[in-house]
C-alpha cells in the first residue's frame, strides 16, 4: 500500500471516529456531566480545554492563532517527511498518519469553537489524567509508535557494530 493511501486511510478512520464522539458528548452531555464506564477508573467526562496538553496556553490571547499554526505547520511537515521515506519504513508511515490525522481532528475543534472537545476521563480514584479524545489517542499512539521504531532501529544498528 503506498504511503499516501495508508495516509488518507488512517486519517478518514481517525477522523470520523474523532469527529463523530465529540459530536455525540457536544449533544448529549452537558458540560462537565460525567458518566462512570469503571468506577474509580473511567468516565466519559465532558470538558472543553481552551489550551494545549494539561490546559497549557489556556488563558493566553494568541492561543487560537497559535494552535492553528501549529496545526498547519506539523501537518505540512508530516507530509514533507512522509515524501523522503523508504518503502520498508510501513511504521513510521503508520506513526505519521496517526499523528497527522489527530493534529486535523483537534484543528477541526480550534476553528471551530477556539478549543478542543475533551471527553475520556481516566483515574485512580481521585488522582485523574487530564481528559483526552480520539484526536488525541491517536497522537499519543503515534508517537509511541515512532519511539519503538527509532529504539528498534538503534538496537539493530548496534548490533551491526
Amino acid at each position: 500500500m503506498s504511503r499516501y493511501r495508508l495516509l488518507a486511510i488512517v486519517t478518514a478512520v481517525v477522523l470520523v471516529l474523532d469527529q463523530a464522539t465529540k459530536l455525540y458528548v457536544d449533544s448529549h452531555f452537558r458540560l462537565h456531566e460525567s458518566v462512570t464506564v469503571l468506577e474509580n477508573f473511567f468516565h466519559f467526562t465532558y470538558v472543553r480545554n481552551k489550551g494545549a496538553a494539561f490546559g497549557i496556553f489556556a488563558d493566553s490571547a494568541i492561543r487560537i492563532p497559535f494552535f492553528i499554526t501549529v496545526s498547519l505547520v506539523a501537518a505540512v511537515g508530516i507530509l514533507w517527511y512522509l515524501r523522503r521515506l523508504k518503502d520498508n519504513q510501513k511504521l513510521v508511515c503508520f506513526s505519521l498518519a496517526l499523528i497527522f490525522s489527530g493534529a486535523l481532528g483537534n484543528l477541526i475543534d480550534r476553528v471551530r469553537f477556539g478549543e478542543v472537545i475533551d471527553f475520556i476521563d481516566v483515574h485512580w480514584y481521585q488522582y485523574h489524567w487530564p481528559a483526552f479524545n480520539v484526536a488525541d489517542s491517536a497522537i499519543s499512539v503515534g508517537v509511541t509508535l515512532l519511539l519503538v521504531d527509532l529504539w528498534r532501529e538503534e538496537r539493530a544498528r548496534k548490533a551491526k557494530c
